[in-house]
């Protein structure tokens, strides 16, 4: 399987939508950082044979590149690996210091997967998906794992 990144252009904006809705409920990624439109930040898509199988947006803010959004369709292929790849080079080509992202306490398997390519854990954001849950409903209480939603952990690596 040979997986082809590329960045996202204005003509993706449509189908990224899409995406979004499908995968996340809607456009919008609300943590404790604020709010994003998903839809409209840069990013990274992965496809194999013209079919969308991962998608990365991504922030800059100051010295750091923030990951918004990342979507792996198959998990356990390589795709989002090669996505992070493409951000950390996206973020050095920028002269960015760090890249930094946010999940949730029930995602372990974003837990295991940040850490293993050197992500740290720095911050524990406490009870912070309620707040997010009162600007998004669609965020469930419980996960398919059965793990309530209900904190937010920070990771960063410096690059």
């Amino acid at each position: 399987m040979k997986v082809e990144i590329r960045e996202l252009v204005a003509d993706d904006r449509a189908w990224l939508r899409a995406f979004l809705i499908e995968h996340w409920g809607s456009p919008q990624m609300v943590y404790s950082k604020g709010v994003h439109e998903c839809d409209q930040l840069p990013g990274f898509a992965a496809f194999v044979e013209g079919e969308v199988v991962g998608v990365a947006t991504l922030s800059a803010q100051e010295d750091a590149c923030e990951v918004v959004s990342l979507d792996s369709l198959r998990e356990g292929r390589g795709i989002g690996s090669a996505l992070m790849q493409a951000v950390e080079q996206w973020a050095s080509e920028q002269g960015l210091a760090r890249i930094r992202l946010i999940t949730t306490n029930d995602n372990l398997n974003a837990l295991a997967f940040y850490q293993k390519r050197g992500y740290e854990l720095v911050r524990l954001y406490p009870r912070a998906v309620e707040a997010a849950r009162r600007v998004k409903p669609q965020i469930p209480l419980i996960a398919d794992n059965g793990l309530p939603i209900r904190d937010e952990l920070e990771l960063e690596k410096w690059i």
